[in-house]
């Protein structure tokens, strides 16, 4: 179960990035759904990356997590909505 607690702040933390990013940028090309979809994914890419790169030496591991899950959910929800408003 602790296995799971960094995974599921992540994932919370990536869709709520993704959607704050998205709706600053005032992206429309994507739909809500698939913005909180991405930005999960995202959050779970960028917690990732956070830890590896020793990102919780300085903070703790869940505080960590979670501002890795917002950048990372927020960088890719925009990359994907500035890729799909120019398909379209």
């Amino acid at each position: 179960m602790e296995a799971l607690i960094p995974i599921l702040t992540q994932i919370v933390a990536g869709a709520v990035g993704g959607n704050a990013a998205s709706g600053a940028l005032k992206q429309v090309a994507i739909s809500v759904v698939a913005r909180t979809i991405v930005g999960a994914i995202g959050g779970i890419g960028g917690g990732m990356l956070l830890s590896m790169f020793g990102g919780e030496a300085a903070m703790t591991g869940l505080v960590a997590d979670g501002i890795g899950g917002l950048i990372g959910g927020g960088i890719l929800s925009t990359i994907v909505g500035a890729v799909a408003a120019k398909a379209r």
